[in-house]
């Protein structure tokens, strides 16, 4: 609901940098509009003024004064000409959002297990049979029974993880469950994640 006479946020430009709010960006505006270096000059040090009130818990800090001026030098666009105490030009590196990280988006067959351990479902379909690889497929069916506890996902019995480690190894990997031992991963282990850290009383 738009009423004459009442100026929303939501209506404003965005602020370059929120904290200091709209009255110090006017002024910043105010200041590079100047005519002459002098004006602006001496209405950039007042700004700073203002600014350095503005936080006195950050006053400790050694470079907060330089910490103010970047600030001073991004909320205008770097369009300020005036002859600034530090070099400023690190600052734009500052005003510069980085470029977003891809999100991995691998596709897996069940997500209760997770991406590491179908990395090594394919490690084991990958090797030669002997000692490296059955130590690789304990580690792998411990693994599994853990996330399958952790998720409470369903059935967690050491025969589901039997029949999964053939499936997801392409039945390379067939072996019983009492070569895997599995007995030593407890649901209790699981049950209270959190409160697992409380002392007892």
């Amino acid at each position: 609901m738009n009423i004459e006479g009442l100026d929303y946020n939501t209506q404003r430009e965005k602020l370059i940098l929120p904290e200091y709010g709209r009255e110090i960006q006017k002024m910043v505006d105010h200041a590079v509009s100047l005519p002459t270096k002098e004006e602006r000059q001496a209405c950039a040090e007042a700004i700073i003024d203002i600014m350095y009130q503005m936080f006195p818990q950050s006053r400790e800090n050694e470079d907060y004064i330089r910490k103010l001026w970047d600030h001073l030098a991004i909320m205008s666009n770097f369009k300020l000409d005036i002859d600034y105490p530090y070099d400023v030009t690190a600052a734009k590196e500052i005003s510069e959002r980085p470029a977003p990280l891809p999100y991995p988006m691998t596709r897996i067959p069940v997500r209760h297990y997770g991406k590491m351990v179908f990395e090594l479902f394919e490690q084991l379909k990958n090797m030669p049979e002997g000692p490296e690889r059955d130590e690789l497929m304990q580690y792998t069916a411990m693994q599994m029974k853990r996330n399958l506890l952790q998720w409470n996902h369903g059935s967690y019995d050491d025969e589901r993880i039997v029949a999964d480690l053939e499936h997801f190894t392409d039945g390379v990997i067939r072996v019983t469950a009492d070569k895997l031992r599995l007995s030593s991963v407890n649901a209790k282990d699981f049950a209270n994640p959190q409160g697992n850290n409380k002392k007892k009383k």
